[in-house]
């Protein structure tokens, strides 16, 4: 499970087995577990945030989407 960034305790990855899904990023802290879309950004399922905590995650995704989307096509081009 490639980390792609880490801002604070958040990290922010993707599974490695999930490169037929649309793109996406799934952010971690502790047990509390995000995942978003990517194209476009929008929230695609949530354990254990808040509402406004999401909201800033979602601004953390906005803030970071070429690098996810970079990263994203980087590592699924290299695997097939």
């Amino acid at each position: 499970m490639p980390t792609v960034l880490r801002i604070g305790a958040y990290r922010f990855f993707f599974y490695a087995n999930e490169g037929t899904e649309p793109v996406h990023i799934h952010i971690q802290l502790g047990r509390n577990l995000a995942k978003f879309w990517l194209q476009p950004v929008g929230l695609a399922s949530s354990t254990g945030f808040a509402a406004q905590e999401l909201t800033k995650l979602y601004g953390l995704v906005r803030e970071n989407e070429q690098l996810f989307k970079e990263s994203w096509h980087e590592f699924f081009n290299a695997t097939r």
